[in-house]
């Protein structure tokens, strides 16, 4: 029996909990994804070092998987658009049964590894390609099929799954196994089996995009601001990146056309718009590299953690 269908020992009377501990068992059991995660890190890191030379080159990031594995690759994939302007053609979700399956169960989807290879021709992927398999099981015939057709396709392939020594894992030139063992609801892989993959994609995602240059110091300087929210987001940022006050920060994201690199090079380097576009494009995309040649040339505000 796969670890993630076998019952819970600790809960066999599940049933018959009071509400607050009923709640407490669910919450308690979540904290399991994060230790899950961390004892996985550095196959993650592995997955990072090997996925960016890739998409550097032009390649995308593409996420296969179906039920709630394929949901959650989806929800990363969209999310990357706002928070780090990333082109939503170069952020592929593959679900088993199409993309009607977001929303309703598609019976049976996931059973064809012929399909997964499939739509992964139809996807057209190639040797810049990532493609992130993820399965709780390990065992999904429609993401193993996928897996191994980008193999062969040149793509790197990487796998997420709750299962140590499952197919999916083997199939991957890096398996990141996330053994978060049995559910409180035996079977129910989209507790915190599902916590553990979200958690795991988060941080593959985000890593890739801070080596990506999308990121100065910790601040998402390459967000796309595309509702109120947003807009005061980008402000906020561009006031903590330069320690301009608000009215100069938001005459330079104007100006910038509220690209937020732009406007943090243009007044932090004392530099015209068109100057600071083109330090940046000198710099590929690297905030911190276009202040380096620019005058004067400091880093985030002070107590900013450094980075890219």
């Amino acid at each position: 029996m796969l670890k993630t269908e076998a019952p819970d020992d600790r809960h066999s009377d599940l049933d018959r909990y009071p509400v607050g501990r009923l709640v407490d068992a669910f919450v308690d059991d979540q904290a399991l994804a994060a230790t899950a995660v961390r004892a996985a890190s550095a196959r993650i890191a592995d997955a990072v070092e090997a996925a960016v030379p890739r998409i550097a080159g032009g390649g995308r990031l593409v996420y296969v998987g179906a039920g709630t594995s394929g949901r959650l690759g989806m929800l990363d994939s969209v999310e990357l658009l706002p928070t780090f302007s990333w082109p939503p053609e170069r952020a592929v979700a593959v679900l088993a049964g199409g993309p009607g399956a977001m929303l309703q169960a598609v019976e049976g989807a996931e059973d064809s590894a012929e399909q997964g290879a499939a739509d992964m021709r139809a996807a057209g992927i190639g040797p810049d390609d990532v493609v992130i398999g993820i399965a709780a099981s390990g065992t999904t015939l429609f993401v193993i099929g996928a897996i191994e057709a980008a193999y062969t396709a040149g793509a790197l392939t990487i796998a997420l799954a709750n299962n140590p020594g499952t197919p999916l894992l083997r199939a991957a030139q890096i398996p990141i196994l996330l053994d978060t063992g049995s559910e409180v609801i035996s079977g129910s892989t989209r507790l915190k089996a599902g916590t553990a993959q979200k958690i795991a994609l988060n941080a593959l995602s985000s890593a890739i995009m801070v080596r990506l240059q999308k990121v100065y110091g910790n601040l998402m300087v390459d967000l796309q601001p595309t509702n109120l929210k947003l807009l005061r987001r980008a402000l906020d940022i561009t006031m903590r990146a330069t320690g301009a006050d608000e009215a100069t920060a938001r005459r330079a994201l104007e100006d910038s056309g509220h690209r937020v690199k732009v406007a943090v090079v243009s007044l932090l380097g004392n530099l015209d718009i068109a100057g600071a576009e083109g330090r940046l494009a000198e710099a590929g995309g690297s905030v911190r590299e276009a202040l380096a040649t620019a005058a004067p040339a400091p880093g985030p505000p002070s107590g900013r953690a450094s980075g890219t």
